[in-house]
């Protein structure tokens, strides 16, 4: 069997994490949320940001040349608020839904974790679906509590702000 591999993405990259995250979104997320807010949330969270694309700091996992995984940080807040010092943000974390529980989200949150304290960070900001609370807790990140992340002016989509020390 394939070893699962590695690598930080780049301007290549943006179809690929494009089709891992229209595929695997919906799934993965049905189990959590009603229909009335994926109908409108998914078109929108299911697309891959080219600017995180190549920012240096989004990671691609990959079993057999196939893109299974993707992740990583920026210093910015999403939607672009002002950066902290010291202060890093999970950004945009997918496993495809064939794939999930094999290690391949630790495998990336490792290299987000490490490139983000390697920047200076201390506290990386999260803000998880609630799908994936229990496995950013399982990497240590606590729970602040639910927020609505507006998504577009009328559309906002239920998540949980996480957080933790680096």
């Amino acid at each position: 069997m394939d070893a699962v591999t590695f690598r930080v993405a780049g301007r290549g990259d943006l179809a690929a994490v494009d089709a891992l995250l229209a595929r695997s979104y919906p799934r993965l997320l049905k189990a959590d949320y009603p229909a009335s807010v994926l109908v409108t949330a998914l078109p929108l969270i299911s697309r891959a940001r080219p600017e995180l694309v190549v920012s240096g700091s989004y990671w691609l996992a990959l079993l057999g040349g196939a893109v299974v995984g993707a992740g990583g940080w920026t210093p910015d807040a999403p939607g672009g608020g002002a950066a902290v010092p010291q202060l890093g943000h999970v950004r945009h974390v997918v496993t495809d839904a064939e794939q999930v529980r094999q290690g391949i989200g630790r495998g990336l949150m490792a290299r987000v974790l490490d490139q983000a304290r390697a920047a200076g960070m201390r506290r990386l900001d999260c803000l998880s679906t609630r799908t994936a609370v229990p496995f950013y807790a399982a990497l240590g990140f606590r729970v602040l509590g639910p927020v609505e992340v507006p998504l577009r002016p009328g559309i906002g989509f239920p998540a949980v702000r996480m957080e933790c020390n680096l």
